[in-house]
Parts: C-alpha cells; structure tokens; sequence
C-alpha cells in the first residue's frame, strides 16, 4: 500500500476528483452553484447536434468495427501462409502507424480533394469529379482512412493468434477428411475467441482517435455526415457550454463503461 500510495494519489487528484466535479456540475446550472436535477440532460438529448454527433459515432463505429475485424482477419490468413514476403509485408501493413496524422491528411486531400488525384483520374475518363469532402461521400473517405491507419496493427494481433493454434489440431482434422472451411470454422474461429474479444476493444477505443483525422481534413465544422461526438465535445468546449459538457460527457462515459462491462461479461462466459 505504501509503494501504491503515490500512483493512487496522483489518480484521486488528477482523474477520480475532477470526475466527480464534473458529475456534480451535470446537475447543476452553468456557474456550477443551483441544483437543476434532469434539466441539463434533457437540454443534451434533445440538442439536434449531440443527436446528429451520437448518430455518425455510432453509425461509424457499427460500421467500422465489424469491417475493420473481417478485412484485417482475412489479410492476415492470407500472410499466415505466405513464406518468402512474409515480414516484407507485414512491415508494410504497419507502416501507416508510423506515418504522423498530418501527413496522412496531407495524402487524403492529395486523393480526395475536389482537385485531387482521384477527380483528376475520374475527369480524364469522362466522369464528373465527385466532392468527396463536402458531401455525404466524406464518411466513406472516413471509413477509408480508419481502414488504412488501423489494419496493420489488428493484423499482427490476428497472426500472434493464429500462430497460437496448435498445428496438432489440423493435422487430427485433416485425418478425418475435413477441408479448408470445417477447419476455419471449428478449429480457427473458437481457438481465436479471446483475440476477437481484444481486437473488439482494441478497435473500439481507436474508433474514438479518427476525430483527428475528421478535423484537420474539415475543420471544426465538418460535413454533417463526419459530425462526430469529438467534434461536439470540441466545439462546446471552445464556447464554456458547461451545461451541455458535463451531462454529455457523464452519458458517453456512463455507456463506454456498460460497453467495457459487457465485454467482460462475453469474455467470462466464454472462458
């Protein structure tokens, strides 16, 4: 305890106090001093822009997740059985993680820009130039770059799971004539459950990093289909909106935990 006291200190000043302000000043008016009870949460859930922020996060993340899982997944099924090029490309599926996010941005608007490659590609065959950043298109641009900056990583972790199944398992399976797909299914998916439960966390919290991306491409403002909880928080921040902060922040943390807690329920259950 007495080696722990530092540390639980610094986390009681630093994290668990501020956090319990914040709780307080949920309920109460913007100086932070008239109890108000519901008032502020009922101001946040009925505000169209937390609406719409809620909307695109949770569209994104229900999107993103389950793509991101499959894609990275099936590429590193395809490394695991690669000899020659094996470390070649798994370097160079996390070489986007090393590339700093301005100049990922900088490579996004070089492609996607209403003068950019992809338009200048699409002009030269006859089809109109697509405004991929001010119109509903920006989310797939959003999706593209989430894709991109994450994969690699996920796919290492897919390989440390792989590599993990016991080669004695498709060595008895191969003896009782079973194929590529009964082996996958019965061997390789139920070997990789708590990988899949880390991935799943792991790619949830860095759904919450794109807002970087979102800003610097857009700007505070961007087009209502990138309109992110991030974008909120930033906005409401940069105008003091204390009675909107606290209870949409209390909300979001409040469902990210029930979120960690079911995890852990699935991952019980499986265990």
């Amino acid at each position: 305890m007495l080696f722990l006291f530092p540390s639980l200190a610094g986390i009681t000043v630093f994290v668990l106090l501020p956090f319990m302000d914040v709780i307080r000043r949920s309920f109460c008016d913007a100086m932070g001093r008239k109890f108000v009870g519901m008032a502020n949460y009922k101001l946040v859930l009925n505000n169209k822009a937390f609406q719409l922020a809620a909307g695109n996060t949770a569209k994104f993340i229900i999107i993103c997740i389950p793509v991101l899982l499959l894609v990275s997944l099936g590429i590193s099924l395809l490394l695991k059985n690669q000899r020659s090029r094996k470390e070649f490309l798994k370097t160079s599926f996390l070489f986007p993680m090393a590339i700093p996010v301005a100049s990922v941005v900088l490579l996004w608007r070089l492609l996607f820009h209403w003068n950019g490659l992809i338009n200048g590609l699409l002009v030269r065959t006859g089809i109109e130039k697509i405004d991929f950043i001010n119109s509903n298109k920006a989310f797939i641009v959003l999706i593209i770059t989430y894709l991109w900056k994450n994969a690699g990583y996920n796919i290492i972790l897919w390989l440390t799971g792989l590599n993990g199944i016991p080669a004695s398992l498709y060595e008895a399976a191969a003896a009782d004539g079973a194929g590529k797909w009964a082996k996958f299914r019965y061997i390789t998916l139920p070997q990789l459950a708590p990988t899949t439960l880390a991935i799943t966390i792991l790619s949830f919290v860095n759904s919450f990093k794109v807002f970087r991306e979102a800003y610097l491409i857009s700007g505070d403002y961007p087009h209502e289909s990138i309109y992110m909880m991030q974008h909120l928080f930033n906005n409401w921040f940069l105008s003091l909106d204390m009675q909107k902060i606290t209870p949409a922040a209390v909300l979001c943390i409040i469902l990210f935990i029930m979120l960690i807690l079911l995890f852990m329920k699935l991952r019980k259950n499986e265990d």
